[in-house]
């Protein structure tokens, strides 16, 4: 059995703790592990400034982490990532625009029109099966849609 007793937590445990954790945001990106491996390595630069004992060098990177994520949120908000296509796992918002077939009448403001294989439910003014629409937007899984021009 490992014999923690004599275990003593320095500024490197969490230098390492910081490597771990940028590692982590690497192969699980989400913008959210590169925050807590901030606080991480702050709580090292700290502890190798004040030489803190192992509790307060948790309490020091709790509270960190806890700014760390907040600021990190809110400077995402002010700079959003920018990406070169903007409908990624947006899939009916890259519908917008297409021309579609109307498999079940849309009546009542109501119906399904088919979008590659699949029949997708559609709202918008009456048209009869067979006809094409154009998606217009999209609302949760429904597609809005208006009768084709031309």
């Amino acid at each position: 059995m490992p014999d923690f007793q004599n275990f003593e937590m320095t500024y490197w445990v969490w230098f390492a703790a910081a490597a771990v954790l940028a590692i982590m945001e690497i192969f699980a990106p989400g913008i959210f592990m590169i925050w807590l491996a901030l606080a991480a390595a702050a709580t090292g630069v700290v502890t190798l400034a004040l030489g803190f004992g192992w509790e307060l060098q948790l309490a020091v990177f709790a509270v960190l982490s806890v700014v760390a994520v907040f600021a990190g949120r809110n400077f995402l908000r002010r700079n959003p990532v920018e990406t070169t296509d903007s409908g990624l796992n947006r899939r009916g918002e890259r519908l917008v625009g297409q021309l579609v077939k109307v498999v079940e009448p849309i009546a009542d403001g109501r119906g399904r029109v088919q979008v590659g294989d699949s029949p997708w439910l559609a709202t918008g003014p009456d048209a009869a099966e067979g006809s094409m629409v154009r998606i217009t937007g999209v609302e949760g899984a429904t597609l809005k849609v208006e009768p084709a021009q031309g």
